[in-house]
């Protein structure tokens, strides 16, 4: 069986080379690129044969963002999947990278072993979830869509902004106790824990559009 082929980007090399070192222990996977930020990446993918089936990408490099990176690659090389690596956890980067063409959006504390479950998934479903849990994934490509409140789905877009919850209560006119009441009837509807769950999620099912 052959193996799954990864490349990775960061300019901290440390620990480029230690996520390198981690995969490379996996049975399915073996890494073939290493990358330090963007136009190195582009440089090495020209004369890349064959191209890397996952690349895992940092979002903040210098040079060129990995946002800026990632939508560059899609068009470029539609074949390559891409994952997001990050320290942050905020919904404004989630929603710039899953825009610009990632299929997941990895945190770079996770376990070695939610890592290599989080390629195995990339590579035969397309995507990887972090934030959806005890979830299976074929249902949620079969799952009917899920059936939103006006007010629901108003409150939806406003939390895939950067506004904060006081900030949405008081722009919907609503206490921040009722604000509650969506979140977390929301978090139910989508099986998330998170409000980066639940922008991933609403935009995976092209329940909103940012």
């Amino acid at each position: 069986m052959m193996k799954g082929t990864i490349g990775i980007v960061d300019d901290q090399q440390l620990f480029l080379k230690t996520v390198g070192m981690f995969v490379n222990t996996f049975p399915d996977f073996e890494v073939i690129l290493y990358a330090s930020n963007g136009p190195d990446l582009l440089q090495k993918l020209k004369s890349q044969n064959p191209l890397p089936d996952i690349l895992l990408i940092d979002v903040n490099m210098p040079e060129m963002e990995g946002a800026e990176i990632v939508s560059t690659i899609r068009k470029t090389y539609p074949s390559i999947k891409m994952a997001a690596l990050s320290m942050m956890e905020d919904s404004q980067n989630v929603i710039r990278m899953i825009k610009a063409g990632c299929c997941a959006y990895l945190l770079k504390n996770m376990n070695p072993n939610e890592l290599e479950l989080a390629l195995k998934e990339i590579l035969l479903r397309g995507f990887y979830n972090t934030y959806v849990t005890n979830m299976c994934y074929q249902e949620m490509f079969n799952k009917d869509s899920i059936d939103l409140k006006d007010r629901e789905r108003e409150f939806l877009e406003l939390a895939c902004s950067d506004l904060t919850y006081q900030q949405i209560a008081s722009k919907m006119f609503l206490s921040i106790k009722t604000i509650d009441g969506y979140r977390a009837a929301l978090f139910e509807k989508f099986q998330v824990k998170s409000r980066v769950g639940l922008v991933l999620e609403a935009i995976r099912q092209n329940v909103i559009s940012v």
